[in-house]
């Protein structure tokens, strides 16, 4: 059975550590209309239709983590949080050290002003949010967008060293390490591979058919949801331990094309 869907993660499996998209990937695409190629990353969809703006109609996009998915700029899947679970979870980040906390929603992310002023985080949230605002309190844009993730920038990368701070909300919402520096809050069922699955009903594709790349703990579920799955070689132990295969190079070495260039 051929292959009708690939799904890549971005940080770490796509991109190099310069954050830059192998050179071949885009005339792969484009040679390969009958796959649906789908682009699976924490990131806001904002910022990956500005990073793939040549081939953006080409490419189905699930964006921050699994809560939104994007085909042809039409929303086709969404997971919103539940407004009270937000206002809690703001009120846990505001008592830790050396975070700033973003609300992600449908239309824009927003970070309170105050930390527009802060070089380390304003860099950072701007890298991975395209459309981005700067409320003077997080809750004022409530009524204006629906959220669907909130990420916490931990200045130092000092996430995984603040994580345990997140245990009192997990009966309620999902903290997951999605990175050294970022620690993301979502509703429990929200994943890449929930997402995954959506776009499997939508365009009638199996998971046998399908394949998919990822690095971090964060890419467990799509990697669940496919037939054929990889984790990088230079990927996390935990999600190598789920993966089907383990690529022979790195992301660094565009280790997710040379497994696509045998397709």
């Amino acid at each position: 059975m051929g292959i009708k869907l690939v799904a890549t993660d971005m940080d770490g499996t796509l991109l190099n550590s310069q954050k830059v998209k192998p050179a071949g990937f885009v005339p792969w695409v484009l040679a390969h209309p009958e796959i649906k190629t789908v682009i699976a990353s924490g990131r806001q969809y904002y910022t990956l239709e500005r990073d793939f703006e040549e081939i953006r109609d080409e490419l189905t996009f699930i964006a921050e983590n699994g809560a939104l998915v994007f085909d042809k700029g039409e929303v086709i899947y969404k997971n919103v949080m539940k407004r009270e679970d937000v206002l809690q979870c703001i009120k846990l980040c505001r008592s830790l050290q050396n975070a700033a906390t973003l609300l992600c929603g449908v239309k824009s992310a927003y970070l309170e002003e105050r930390f527009s002023r802060d070089e380390e985080i304003k860099n950072n949230a701007i890298l991975y949010y395209d459309h981005l605002e700067y409320p003077e309190h997080l809750e004022d844009v409530l009524d204006e967008d629906e959220i669907v993730k909130m990420a916490i920038f931990f200045k130092g990368a000092s996430a995984e060293e603040n994580y345990g701070a997140f245990d009192v909300i997990r009966s309620f919402v999902k903290p997951v390490l999605s990175g050294d520096s970022w620690v993301d809050i979502q509703n429990q069922d929200v994943n890449k591979g929930v997402a995954v699955e959506a776009i499997q009903k939508q365009f009638h594709i199996s998971r046998e058919e399908s394949m998919a790349f990822g690095d971090y703990l964060n890419d467990l579920e799509l990697l669940k949801h496919v037939g054929e799955s990889y984790c990088m070689i230079n990927g996390h132990d935990d999600v190598k331990a789920v993966a089907k295969y383990i690529t022979e190079y790195t992301n660094d070495e565009e280790g997710v094309m040379k497994v696509l260039e045998r397709l």
